[in-house]
């Protein structure tokens, strides 16, 4: 259900088969881990192509090789299995009964003729200007249609309202909304899994639907009763700001929630107390992205105790480095975007016991040294750090002993001329595999940019293993956290 060449993520892929009820139960695992073993054993077969690895060592994009995307086809076509449909004049003879079809037309317009009444699966990429209508398509169970580059006005708009009707949907993925009317109400879909649009039109009766697990939408507000979706595992784009108190508070009742991308700001402390008392309850919670695009973060937001299963955790536009960050003893990647860093927040960092992955972008330090101590950061992988302004690092002897990849972005503008500009104690990074240097150029004086490359060299050139280095200047661009 992918264009060729394309790359899949490895949880889109899952959901899909899941929809499709080609996952078995197992005992003792959701569909969703036991769909995700089902991909794990695909690669290590080398049956699909690894792309995006992640720290851990899971897949989380993949691809398909051309001659096994061939074979593929073949049989699907043999088996009636799928059907990819790229020209309008194949379409009469290729959709005899089909089963799951996929149409790639960019842009055309369907001279439909054929039967949906057993289509199971449907996805339309590179925007079709019509759909056959949806009253055919009896026993579908995915809808995937993206509209996202057709231009139509509000008397044009591609009439999807009946999909309420279609009672066996459980995916339902659009791109596009804005050139389509979406049905108002969807209650009848008591099968639905997931629902995935980059519209504001959701359903006001979203929350009846029993079997919901993942919830993709770039709304504001919700409806009232968002502590009604137990069965839900992924919300996304939960905004503080425009959400009731009592839907706030609705989400400690979403004990199965795995993921959970927040949007925060300014906002009254008694909001933030119920906030924190909902993600103390929230169990199951693997993944939680947290965001204040105009203010800082409020430190009344904490996750103290915190959920037991958090393993990633992204806050962007922090003030300072929080305490409680130290009580995440499950944590393996964290994303961290704050105004100032000092010795006490890299011991708070370093102390975390199963930390492999860690970004930090930076305005500036408080010290004009900051030092990554012997013993620290245990089991780190990957450091990848991003200033406004670049303070003296140092890497002692023992710090990172596991680091296999760098990553290291700063300006040059401003860069001093002395022993202390570049960081120094990389040749003590014995498990480096990759080194990255980004430096921003821009407004920087031809001094300082040749000087910050070759100081970094310098210092590159120290380690005594044979890391892969890359080394970029951007003439245009700057690095600005803010």
């Amino acid at each position: 259900m992918f264009l060729e060449d394309s790359e899949i993520y490895r949880d889109e892929l899952v959901r899909l088969w899941v929809s499709e009820g080609f996952v078995s139960k197992a005992r003792g695992q959701s569909p969703e881990q036991t769909a995700i073993s089902y991909f794990n054993e695909l690669v290590n077969r080398s049956l699909i192509q690894p792309v995006q690895i992640d720290t851990d060592g899971s897949v989380r994009t993949c691809k398909v090789h051309d001659m096994l995307l061939h074979l593929i086809l073949y049989k699907s076509a043999e088996e009636n299995f799928i059907t990819v449909v790229d020209s309008p004049d194949a379409i009469t003879g290729q959709l005899q009964k089909p089963r799951r079809v996929l149409f790639n037309l960019d842009g055309a317009t369907l001279p439909w003729d054929g039967s949906m009444s057993q289509v199971r699966s449907f996805a339309m990429w590179r925007s079709c200007k019509s759909i056959p209508s949806l009253v055919e398509f009896k026993y579908l169970r995915v809808f995937i249609a993206d509209f996202s580059s057709i231009s139509t006005d509000d008397n044009q708009k591609i009439n999807l309202t009946g999909l309420c009707k279609l009672y066996q949907l459980r995916h339902i993925q659009i791109r596009g909304c804005d050139t389509c009317q979406l049905p108002t109400k969807i209650r009848g879909l008591q099968n639905l899994e997931t629902f995935d649009i980059d519209g504001s039109c959701l359903p006001m009766d979203i929350f009846h639907l029993p079997r919901l697990l993942d919830l993709h939408v770039p709304v504001e507000r919700l409806p009232m009763g968002v502590g009604k979706m137990t069965s839900l595992q992924h919300l996304w784009h939960f905004d503080m700001l425009y959400n009731s108190l009592d839907n706030i508070k609705g989400l400690g009742e979403l004990t199965n929630l795995s993921t959970l991308s927040l949007r925060t700001g300014f906002v009254e402390d008694a909001h933030m107390d119920v906030l924190n008392t909902s993600l103390e309850k929230l169990c199951s919670l693997e993944w939680l992205h947290i965001i204040s695009p105009d203010y800082w973060i409020p430190e009344a937001l904490t996750l103290s105790p915190p959920p037991p299963n958090l393993m990633t955790l992204h806050m962007i536009r922090r003030f300072r480095v929080p305490n409680w960050i130290g009580e995440l003893h499950n944590l393996q990647m964290l994303c961290l975007t704050v105004d100032k860093l000092d010795k006490d927040d890299v011991v708070i960092l370093a102390e975390l016991p199963a930390l492999i992955d860690l970004r930090l972008m930076l305005d500036r330090a408080l010290e004009e040294n900051i030092a990554i101590y012997g013993t620290a950061f245990a089991i780190l992988k990957r450091f990848e750090v991003t200033w406004n302004i670049m303070p003296h690092l140092t890497f002692q002897a023992g710090a990172m002993p596991k680091l296999q990849s760098l990553s290291l972005q700063f300006n040059a503008r401003g860069w001093k001329q002395d022993d202390n500009a570049a960081p120094t104690g990389i040749e003590h990074l014995l498990a480096l595999e990759k080194i990255y240097v980004g430096i921003g150029c821009r407004s920087a004086t031809k001094w300082e940019k040749s000087s910050a490359e070759s100081d970094i060299r310098r210092a590159i050139n120290m380690h005594p293993g044979h890391a892969h280095v890359t080394v970029e200047c951007h003439e245009d661009g700057v690095f600005q956290i803010f």
